[in-house]
């Protein structure tokens, strides 16, 4: 026997929830139960207990996503699981894995090296404090790099400071001066080493990060390479990755070159070139980068946060190692596996037709008004009627909210983001903020929605 789902909603939402699961034609079977309230998001789980005499027969109950209660309460009453659904009613079809499954992001390959670029130019306090913010964004080595010509006096008590707090750290230069006192001072990994420089691996125990001796010849890599694995020395070899128009698709080739040269060989990529130097969104240079690493298993990178541009960067990288791990893994396309580096667009933005918002808004009852986005504009309705437009301002005229202050504001918040998420092609939601993925860093707060959703704005009014 199939399993028996029942589903609890609100008047408002019965029929698009009826509409949702007929359109899905799941594998099991289902009853829709609807309380005796409008707005599904009202329901509790006291309301649950005291208006549904049982479970009508269900294997388990489906709450909406934005119900607010105790879900073990509900499950010890009723002797079966409750959980919540989307937030989203069309979003059902994904909620129970038809088009999406759930994934598990904790795991990655490539570790992320994140370089403090201009360390020899502050204290060593704002490196700590630098190296804590890198860490929280992802990172899991700091890189301490030096400038040419620059002198670095606290170089040394950078990285053995580092060391004390708990770091792993590596120390980038092209002097060698620099890159013997850091691997004496106790730096795990020392870029960037040629044959020339090799011998300040005899001196330390720092693992060293190869580079060819001539720009783009991976030939001059050949004898460091034979020399450290004669010596049974740890070693990664970075092939360099030029900027787009300076040699961008052959040093991607030459990657993938020293790949099939050197199976085995640990690799790293410098992405900065990339994420630096390109006037686009980092969230989607990453993933495309990152996903060159994982068809190549590149499993090091070294990235930077030095263009304002680039502030992100070390999270967006963070996210898409472990969306392509995830996606290598289970033998999938990088899709529906983590909304982190959607920053700009969403992939499903307008959830509803215009018909369809006509169609609720005929529905409505009271004078609150609901604001929903399709993509003929945004849609603002009450019981007095639905307006339509692409711009706020003018919408204002009908809202008749001149001598409300508050409500003014509010309307003006929600339409606010209600726009934004129309031109960028984003998913809206009355009372929630915008969602940008990784690339913001996030205000609301963090609750365990297995026990309890927060009201909203609106939902607070109601109440007050």
């Amino acid at each position: 026997m199939s399993e028996r789902i029942l589903f609890i909603t609100g008047r408002l939402a019965e029929k698009q929830v009826r509409q949702v699961l007929e359109k899905m034609q799941p594998d099991f079977q289902y009853k829709v139960y609807v309380m005796g309230v409008t707005v599904a998001a009202l329901i509790t789980s006291d309301m649950i207990i005291r208006r549904m005499p049982d479970a009508q027969g269900a294997d388990r109950v489906i709450l909406p996503g934005r119900c607010r209660g105790d879900l073990a309460a509900l499950a010890q009453h009723f002797g079966l699981p409750f959980e919540r659904g989307p937030e989203e009613i069309k979003d059902l079809p994904q909620h129970f894995g038809l088009a999406a499954q759930h994934y598990d992001l904790s795991q990655y390959q490539t570790k992320v090296f994140a370089e403090i670029t201009d360390a020899p130019s502050i204290s060593v306090e704002a490196v700590i404090e630098r190296a804590y913010y890198y860490q929280a964004s992802g990172a899991d080595v700091i890189d301490i790099g030096c400038l040419p010509g620059t002198p670095f006096p606290h170089l040394a008590e950078c990285i053995r400071t580092l060391k004390q707090e708990g770091f792993t750290v590596s120390i980038d230069s092209l002097e060698d001066a620099d890159l013997l006192a850091g691997g004496k001072a106790g730096a795990d990994y020392m870029l960037s080493l040629t044959t020339k420089s090799l011998w300040i691996a005899d001196e330390v125990a720092t693992t060293p990060i190869l580079i060819p001796e001539v720009h783009g010849d991976l030939d001059t890599l050949d004898a460091a390479i034979a020399i450290l694995q004669r010596k049974n020395r740890a070693f990664i070899v970075d092939p360099i990755l030029d900027p787009i128009h300076f040699g961008f698709t052959d040093s991607i080739v030459r990657n993938h070159e020293f790949r099939r040269r050197y199976p085995e060989v640990e690799m790293m990529m410098g992405v900065g070139n990339l994420t630096e130097l390109t006037h686009a969104d980092t969230s989607g240079i990453n993933a495309m980068l990152l996903g060159i690493c994982s068809e190549l298993n590149i499993n090091h990178i070294l990235a930077t946060e030095v263009s304002k541009h680039a502030r992100r960067a070390i999270k967006e990288a963070d996210s898409a190692r472990r969306i392509m791990y995830t996606a290598k893994q289970h033998n999938t396309l990088p899709k529906h596996i983590a909304p982190d580096l959607l920053t700009v667009h969403d992939s499903s933005p307008f959830l509803n037709s215009r018909a369809e918002i006509e169609s609720l808004a005929a529905e409505i009852k009271d004078p609150s008004y609901r604001i929903q986005v399709s993509s003929d504009g945004i849609h603002v309705f009450n019981r007095d009627g639905l307006h339509t437009a692409q711009d706020p301002f003018d919408l204002y005229p009908k809202l008749h909210v001149e001598t409300d202050g508050g409500h003014a504001f509010y309307l003006g918040v929600e339409l606010a983001r209600a726009e934004i998420a129309w031109q960028l092609g984003k998913r809206f939601t009355q009372d929630q903020q915008l969602s940008w993925g990784c690339a913001a860093q996030g205000t609301e707060p963090v609750v365990d929605l297995h026990t309890f959703k927060p009201a909203g704005n609106t939902l607070k009014k109601h109440e007050d």
